[in-house]
């Protein structure tokens, strides 16, 4: 990621940041649209992990310029994602879902260049997570 698209990504995120809780359920109804078929991989209450996608994000955006400090971390949770039973092809659907709950949280805010950064940070990081 250029130095332009960090703080793209963490500049629009500030943003998100006060709607978080608004931006999750977004997030999660956005997903189980695209693919009706992942609410299986989640407990029926989605409280927790409504609240646990907004802290592994805000995580890994403060960290952006710094990505080694959490690949550690983000590593662990593709494996972990891999036993809940992520396939590969579900982060394309997680993309769409975070892409479009972005678009809605920042409207008119979303550039054009604020998505590519979206999709390269995603990129980097699901990158890491799907690594084996």
């Amino acid at each position: 990621m250029t130095p332009e698209q960090v703080s793209l990504v963490q500049s629009s995120w500030q943003k998100v940041v006060p709607i978080k809780d608004q931006a999750s359920q977004i997030f999660y109804n956005q997903l189980f649209e695209i693919d009706p078929s992942l609410r299986s991989l989640f407990n029926q209450d989605l409280t927790e992990q409504r609240r646990k996608l907004m802290t592994m994000l805000d995580t890994a955006v403060r960290n952006l310029q710094n990505p080694q400090t959490i690949v550690p971390a983000v590593r662990e949770l593709g494996k972990r994602h891999v036993k809940y039973g992520v396939r590969r092809d579900d982060y394309n659907s997680v993309a769409t879902a975070l892409l479009a709950t972005l678009e809605k949280g920042l409207g008119p805010e979303f550039t054009p260049e604020t998505k590519k950064a979206w999709i390269a940070a995603y990129t980097l990081l699901t990158g890491v997570m799907q690594q084996e």
